[in-house]
């Protein structure tokens, strides 16, 4: 390869991480003008059966989305790195085109699905593919990129979302050049459609330009088969067990034959057992889906489980920092820039200089201090109330991004070197799936604990008509629940209260993530940056097959 190619299949690279990591958030602030535009084409509000299906536009994706990891870390190592990304920016450049053009919540859903599949791919074979292409110091660096990308994606969705919804307005566009009638309408407007139209000319210039740069490099393949049958339970498992933890606390509706936390206890059972089946399928088969002899390598182990915890406390801070400015501070839009911006820009610089710093420093040391600097953040968190200010606020959230960042290039690095070049593909998507899976379990038990405790408030306040004036001051006890005084102390209450279950919220993060201190220090020291001559006495390709 020409020296600069590396360098500009690296900048492709980053561009696809980026789009799969702003696709994953973008879609949620565009949720509810999609349920309103499909509702209001049948002339009615949607029904809470809509509404259930409807998150199925997220759900649906992320599920697909974690699944399709693991798959694409093994087809990258069967088929090659260069193919695959191809393929995948295709199948995400096609699902995006196809959610801007549905005319239906099942249509939306499945072309969702495909940009699952186009998503869920693009990360891991980039990281393979970085790790290919960049030996010594730079692979670290260049690692340390795309995990930058992929989060400054994440983070930036609801931004770059809520400039669209606010910016394009192709029905009044449409009405002045006289163009109300015919297909143009149903497939430009609303604007939400343009959430999705946005990747299809990114994702097409990116595609020519991969195709163009790479022409002539691909990385070693290795032959073998799929475990088919293993992604389907693997999927099954998942599912099955973030649906366990999501229905925890809910009630049941007046006709239901069978409780809520009856369907939880069955789905986690199944869920357990299915974890059982996919361990002993992983143990007997070759080259199986999920390989459970790739965790006796103790670093491996370390970095997955480090990956893991802190995706937990990522998706509890990024969420529960947001939900924070907006039901507790009461902060417009300007403040959730200000909030989870610094968040967002922390976790990128982070990523990056975690990069750098894996030439001077130990892999260890950086991490452990990733992880002390995130509970550093998430106790200070446990201590916000109504009275803070938001620049607080996003200080905060910054120290906590960085120290997320700094965790992103060890755990990586840790995790491709100590299985060698002939896993670089399933090492890094075991990775970053273990990062994802922490970060659904995290918004599983958000979404769970938050139901939980909206019904109990909802049950006090509701519970008798002068209910209400038992959370309000004595001196307004005698105006009616209407008086914009008794709301306004209602909502003080109310700010109060939710404080009150978000520093509960950060502080249990908190000692979570000091959990991931003991397989911090487990990554060991400076990479031992592999060498081409490695893979001939690693035995990597042994344990991927399952040996």
């Amino acid at each position: 390869m020409e020296r600069r190619q590396p360098l500009l299949l690296l900048i492709v690279l980053c561009v696809g991480v980026f789009l799969a990591g702003l696709e994953l958030m973008i879609t949620a602030v565009a949720l509810p003008s999609i349920i309103v535009a499909f509702g209001n084409s049948q002339g009615v509000a949607p029904p809470i059966t809509e509404l259930r299906r409807a998150s199925w536009i997220i759900n649906g994706y992320l599920l697909a989305y974690v699944v399709t990891m693991p798959l694409a870390g093994r087809l990258a190592d069967v088929w090659g790195a260069r193919r695959l990304f191809l393929a995948a920016l295709v199948a995400f450049t096609v699902g995006s085109l196809l959610a801007g053009l549905a005319q239906s919540l099942d249509a939306l859903i499945v072309a969702r699905l495909i940009q699952a599949l186009g998503g869920g791919t693009l990360v891991p074979v980039a990281t393979a593919a970085v790790s290919h292409l960049f030996e010594g110091h730079a692979r670290p660096r260049a690692l340390g990129a795309i995990g930058a990308l992929t989060f400054l994606g994440m983070a930036a969705g609801p931004f770059v979302g809520a400039a669209i919804l606010d910016t394009i307005h192709a029905e009044t566009a449409l009405a002045a050049a006289g163009g109300t009638s015919g297909v143009l309408p149903s497939v430009l407007a609303p604007a939400w459609r343009w959430v999705f139209y946005v990747n299809v000319p990114v994702g097409l210039v990116g595609l020519v330009v991969a195709w163009a740069a790479s022409a002539g490099w691909d990385t070693p393949r290795q032959g073998g088969r799929i475990d088919w049958l293993g992604a389907l339970l693997f999927s099954a498992a998942l599912g099955a067990g973030l649906l366990a933890v999501t229905l925890l606390g809910a009630r049941a509706a007046p006709g239901d034959a069978v409780s809520p936390l009856s369907v939880s206890a069955g789905l986690a059972v199944a869920a357990i057992v299915t974890w059982l089946v996919v361990v002993w399928r992983g143990l007997r088969t070759v080259q199986p889906f999920l390989q459970p002899r790739l965790f006796r390598e103790p670093v491996f182990r370390s970095a997955a489980f480090l990956s893991l915890v802190t995706g937990y406390g990522f998706a509890t801070a990024i969420i529960g920092g947001a939900v924070f400015v907006d039901r507790v501070l009461y902060g417009g839009p300007n403040d959730q820039r200000l909030a989870l911006g610094s968040l967002a820009g922390a976790t990128a610089v982070g990523a990056l200089a975690s990069g750098f710093l894996v030439r001077i420093m130990s892999l260890r040391l950086i991490s452990v201090a990733g992880v002390l600097a995130s509970v550093t953040a998430l106790l200070a968190m446990s201590r916000w109330s109504p009275g803070v200010r938001v620049g607080e606020v996003a200080a905060t959230l910054g120290l906590f991004g960085l120290g997320f960042g700094l965790t992103v290039t060890p755990r990586s690095t840790a995790a491709v070197e100590a299985l060698g070049r002939g896993a670089f593909g399933v090492a890094s998507a075991t990775v970053t799936v273990a990062r994802m899976i922490g970060m659904a379990i995290g918004l599983a038990v958000l979404a769970a604990y938050g139901s939980t405790t909206i019904d109990r408030l909802y049950d006090q306040v509701n519970a008798s008509p002068d209910a209400y004036r038992q959370f309000i001051p004595a001196e307004l006890r005698d105006r009616e629940l209407r008086d914009g005084l008794v709301v306004q102390a209602l909502e003080g209450w109310a700010s109060r209260e939710a404080a009150g279950v978000l520093d509960g919220i950060f502080l249990v993060t908190a000692g979570l993530t000091l959990i991931a201190i003991p397989p911090a220090l487990g990554l060991g020291d400076r990479p031992r940056i592999l060498t081409r001559d490695d893979s001939e006495r690693r035995d990597a390709a042994e344990l991927t097959l399952g040996g």
